[in-house]
C-alpha cells in the first residue's frame, strides 16, 4: 500500500516547482532524518544524506508518521521503500604494472569527471550545467577549494575544456545561490569554503588572458558581497556572518555557517560532540560547521585546548588564510573594474586590498614565532597554534621580505618533515594536524616561498612531497587524499571522521603542478641543481598584484 501511494505522489510531484534554495534533508525530513542518522542505518552518515527521495518530502513524512506506529515497523525497510541511491561515485582503478604516475593522473581526470543534470527535485545533489571533477571516494560532488588544486593539474594535463567548464559551474552557483557552496549539495548551501574563485581566474588567465576578470566581474562582485555581509555599521568588537570588526575598528573575516544545527553529513558525530561538551549545543554546532567551511575540519587551530573537539571555537578566530584569499579577491575586483572602465570602483577595491594587507601585517604577524597566526577576535592575541596557514600571506604577496624569510626559517624548523610539510605541530588525532600532510599545503608553501626567492626551501618541499606520493603510488598503484609526512614510503595519513579516501583530486593536481615547476622531479631526481635554482617570473597582472606565483607563465 505504502509503495503504491509513494509512486503515485512521486509522479504528481514532477510538476511541482522547486525552491531556489533547496532545503537540506535534515529540514525536509525533521523526524525521519535524525532517526535514520542516530540509529545509524549506514556506516557513513553521508550515505543517507545523498539518497534520492522517491516522492515529495511531505508524502514521505506523512507515511513515516503512520508506518512507524505499526507493529513490526522496520526503519531500514521504510527507507529502502521511500528512497533510492543517487548517482554512483567513480570507481577508481589501480594503476597498471609499470604505468607512469603522469599517465595515470592524466587518465584519472576522466574517471573523476561527473555531471549533475536536473533530476529529482528533492535530491540533495544540486544540478550544474557543465561537467566537473570530484575528489573521489565518498566525495561525489563538486567541492569549492579542492577544485583550485584540481585546476592546477588539469591545466598541466591539457584539459582546458574541463577547467573552463568548472569555472562556468562556479559562476552558475554564484548567480543561482549568491555564493559558491561548500559542495553542490543542499546540505552544504549554508556555508562556502575558502574563496579561491578569483585565484582560479588568475590561474586560467595565463591561457585565456587577464580579461577573465572583466568577464566574471559580476560573479566576483556577488561573491565579495556574500563574504562582506553585515560589515556596514558593525560596531567595534562585534561580528556578523563572516565579518568581524576588531577593537580598533579594523574589518576582517572569519569562517561561519548560517546554521547552528548538527551537520547533515556528520549528524551523529556532531550530536555526540555537543552532548559531551558541557556547552550550549548550538554554539558547538556552529563552530563545527564553520571549521568545515575552512576546509581544515578538523584541526587544533580551532580548539581551545588544542586537542579536544568539544572545545572548538572557530567563529572566535580571525585566520590569515581566509583574509589572504579575500585580499586576492579585492585585488581581482580592482583589476576587473579597471578593465571595465570603472576607475573609481577599481580604486575603491585597490584601497580595500591595501587596508586588508596592512591589517594582516600588523595584527597577524607574530615576530616571536616567525609566523602569521590565527588571532582571537575578542583580544587580538594569537591562539598559540603554529600552522601551515602561515604561508598564505606569502602566496598573495602580503608579507614583507623579512617576514617571508622568518616564515621560511620557522617552517623549516617546525613543520618540514622527511615526506613534506605537516599542517601543525600538534598530534591531536584530527586529520588536519601532525603528522598529516596535504597536497594543498605543499603547493601553497612551495609557491609562497618561490614568490620571495626562498628557492632552496621551495625545492626541498616539492622534492620531498612528490617523492613521498610517488613512493606510495609505486607500491600501491593509487593516490590518496593525505599522507603521513614523517614517512617517505607514501604511507597514508589518518585521523578524522572517515577513512582516508583514494582518488584523489587535489593530490593529482598538485603532483602535476610540482612536476611542472621542477621538471627534474619527473624522473625521480632528488637534487637537480637546475630545478633547485628555478625562480618565479614576474606577475603577469598589473598594476594590482594578485598572487605572483599564480600569474607567472611557466
Amino acid at each position: 500500500m505504502y509503495r503504491t501511494i509513494l509512486v503515485a505522489v512521486g509522479t504528481l510531484a514532477l510538476s511541482v516547482a522547486t525552491e531556489a534554495q533547496p532545503a537540506p534533508p535534515s529540514l525536509e525530513f525533521p523526524t525521519l532524518f535524525p532517526a535514520a542518522q542516530l540509529t545509524p542505518l549506514y556506516p557513513d552518515q553521508k550515505t543517507f544524506c545523498d539518497l534520492v527521495p522517491k516522492a515529495p518530502p511531505f508524502a514521505i513524512n506523512t507515511l513515516y508518521a503512520l508506518a512507524r506506529r505499526q507493529p513490526g515497523f522496520s526503519l531500514a525497510g521504510f527507507v529502502d521503500l521511500a528512497f533510492t541511491s543517487g548517482p554512483p561515485g567513480p570507481t577508481i582503478p589501480l594503476a597498471s604494472a609499470g604505468q607512469p604516475i603522469r599517465s595515470y593522473i592524466d587518465g584519472l581526470w576522466t574517471t573523476l569527471t561527473q555531471t549533475a543534470p536536473a533530476g529529482s527535485p528533492y535530491a540533495s545533489l544540486l544540478p550544474l550545467p557543465q561537467p566537473y571533477v570530484v575528489p573521489g571516494g565518498r566525495f561525489n560532488e563538486l567541492y569549492y577549494w579542492d577544485t583550485f588544486f584540481d585546476l592546477v593539474g588539469l591545466e598541466q594535463s591539457g584539459r582546458s575544456d574541463l577547467s573552463d567548464a568548472i569555472i562556468d559551474d562556479f559562476a552558475y552557483e554564484i548567480r543561482t545561490f549568491g555564493h559558491i557552496p561548500n559542495g553542490n549539495r543542499s546540505y552544504y548551501l549554508s556555508r562556502s569554503q575558502p574563496p579561491f574563485f578569483a585565484t582560479m581566474l588568475a590561474l586560467v588567465a595565463r591561457r585565456r588572458g587577464a580579461g577573465v576578470f572583466r568577464q566574471y566581474l559580476p560573479e566576483l562582485l556577488t561573491e565579495y558581497a556574500y563574504w562582506m555581509r553585515g560589515a556596514d555599521g558593525l560596531a567595534p568588537g562585534a561580528a556578523a556572518h563572516n565579518v568581524v570588526r576588531l577593537w580598533d575598528g579594523t574589518v576582517l573575516n572569519r569562517y561561519w555557517d548560517e546554521r547552528d544545527a548538527p551537520r547533515d553529513e556528520s549528524y551523529a558525530d556532531d550530536v555526540a560532540t555537543a552532548t559531551g561538551s558541557g556547552r550550549v549545543a548550538t554554539t558547538v554546532y556552529r563552530d563545527l560547521r564553520a571549521a568545515a567551511e575552512s576546509g581544515w575540519d578538523f584541526s587544533s587551530r580551532w580548539l581551545t585546548d588544542g586537542k579536544t573537539l568539544s572545545t572548538i571555537r572557530t567563529t572566535e578566530i580571525v585566520p590569515p588564510d581566509l583574509n589572504s584569499l579575500l585580499y586576492g579577491l579585492e585585488a581581482a575586483l580592482a583589476v576587473g573594474e579597471q578593465q571595465a572602465g570603472n576607475q573609481a570602483a577599481s580604486a575603491r577595491y585597490a584601497a580595500a586590498a591595501a587596508v586588508r594587507k596592512a591589517a594582516i601585517q600588523r595584527l597577524m604577524w607574530d615576530d616571536s614565532s616567525g609566523a602569521f597566526v590565527d588571532i582571537l577576535r575578542s583580544t587580538g592575541k594569537s591562539t598559540g597554534v603554529y600552522s601551515a596557514a602561515t604561508v598564505y600571506p606569502l602566496v598573495f604577496g602580503i608579507a614583507t621580505q623579512a617576514q617571508a624569510h622568518k616564515v621560511a626559517v620557522s617552517l623549516r624548523q617546525r613543520l618540514l618533515q622527511v615526506g613534506g610539510v605537516a599542517t601543525t605541530t600538534i598530534a591531536s588525532g584530527q586529520q588536519w594536524d601532525f603528522p598529516n600532510g596535504w597536497a594543498p599545503v605543499q603547493w601553497l608553501a612551495t609557491e609562497g616561498f618561490r614568490n620571495y626567492g626562498e628557492n632552496d626551501l621551495a625545492y626541498t618541499i616539492a622534492a620531498r612531497w612528490t617523492a613521498n606520493v610517488s613512493a606510495g603510488f609505486g607500491s600501491l598503484g593509487k593516490l590518496v587524499e593525505k599522507y603521513d609526512v614523517t614517512r617517505t614510503d607514501g604511507g597514508a595519513g589518518a585521523g578524522g571522521e572517515y577513512a582516508t579516501q583514494i582518488g584523489f583530486g587535489w593530490t593529482n593536481g598538485v603532483q602535476l603542478g610540482l612536476y611542472a615547476d621542477y621538471p627534474g622531479l619527473k624522473a625521480g631526481a632528488g637534487s637537480s641543481a637546475s630545478a633547485r635554482s628555478t625562480a618565479p617570473q614576474a606577475s603577469a597582472i598589473q598594476p594590482v598584484s594578485l598572487t605572483a606565483p599564480l600569474n607567472r607563465n611557466r
